[in-house]
């Protein structure tokens, strides 16, 4: 699956090279240079990562950090600080203001990929893991196959990707528009409509046989996985 990653740097050369080894790497990347601007990002294209730079213009890493901190809706997100600050004072300085990790320049492509999956693994298992599990849904990635119980379930794969959204992040409501962003990609125009069709046929497929039903329509808002699965 696509994993966001917001990439926080000013440094044009490194962009680049952030860039395009990270997008080698599967995952999707958005950069943005100046600190001013970060907030506004989050809050558009809803990273489930950020790698954020200490040095920036206007205002610094740190201070981004703890926004990204302080703000019930974005919290969650993982954070990897990058800087030439070494010094153990500035690592306990990233590290308390809620950064997840703290990787000092120069560093090599591999390293930072693999603190970026650790990272990953520690805070949000279910959007690294190739395996993953809800009530008694399994959603296997590498195979594309999905099971209730002991029962395959065959989805096509549009209603497979809706499933990898909301199982990632069970009890979340995601809007249709963020849905729309999540599943179709913000370059295809789709009605929003065509989401609650997806969202029908994905229950079809899901509730056999008197089966409770996981997703919760919350009204003018969107969808979720329930967490408490009572539909």
């Amino acid at each position: 699956m696509s994993i966001k990653i917001l990439v926080v740097e000013d440094e044009e050369a490194l962009q680049h090279l952030l860039e395009y080894n990270l997008s080698r790497e599967g995952f999707e990347v958005t950069v943005v240079a100046d600190g001013a601007e970060v907030m506004d990002m989050v809050h558009e294209i809803e990273p489930d990562f950020v790698l954020l730079d200490w040095m920036l213009p206007n205002i610094s890493g740190i201070e981004i950090c703890r926004q990204i901190r302080a703000k019930t809706a974005t919290r969650h997100i993982p954070i990897i600080m990058v800087t030439a600050r070494g010094e153990e004072e500035d690592r306990v300085r990233g590290l308390d203001k809620g950064a997840d990790d703290y990787l000092t320049k120069p560093f090599s492509i591999s390293e930072l990929v693999a603190r970026i999956k650790a990272v990953l693994r520690r805070v949000n298992p279910a959007i690294v893991g190739s395996v993953v599990n809800f009530a008694d849904i399994t959603l296997d990635r590498e195979t594309m196959r999905v099971k209730r119980g002991k029962r395959n379930i065959d989805l096509g794969p549009t209603e497979f990707k809706l499933l990898d959204v909301f199982i990632q992040r069970p009890g979340r409501v995601f809007s249709r528009e963020q849905l729309l962003d999540r599943v179709w990609g913000q370059d295809v125009y789709v009605e929003n409509r065509t989401v609650d069709v997806h969202v029908g046929r994905l229950r079809k497929a899901l509730n056999k046989r008197g089966e409770i039903d996981p997703i919760r329509t919350v009204r003018a808002s969107g969808y979720a996985l329930d967490e408490t699965y009572g539909g």
